[in-house]
């Protein structure tokens, strides 16, 4: 089963089901998933939609481009060596990634 799991700030669960090829921040704006603001609808460049990715998944991403590494230096939330732009991560067929959103994004 394709699956992305989101864990709030304060440790609320989510799990919803994703599909392929959809971006991260699609699938939670689309799912209701609290965190999310996605204030650009995904056109980087607001950084409103920064995750922590559990560690074990980041390895499985593509690397971080160079405006996305731009993007995380405005974030509301410091960021951290896991830290991405959820609009920036593609769903793949059959993953099941972790995130975890900031306290805020604004």
């Amino acid at each position: 089963m394709t699956k992305v799991i989101f864990t709030s700030a304060s440790g609320e669960v989510t799990e919803v089901a994703a599909n392929p090829g959809d971006s991260v921040m699609e699938t939670a704006v689309r799912n209701g998933v609290p965190g999310i603001v996605a204030e650009c609808g995904g056109s980087l460049s607001c950084a409103t939609c920064h995750v922590f990715v559990d560690e074990a998944g980041l390895a499985e991403l593509p690397p971080m481009e160079e405006m996305e590494d731009e993007m995380l230096w405005g974030t509301a939330v410091d960021r951290q060596d896991n830290s991405r732009l959820s609009c920036q991560l593609r769903v793949r067929e059959g993953c099941a990634l972790h995130v975890t959103t900031p306290e805020t994004q604004i």
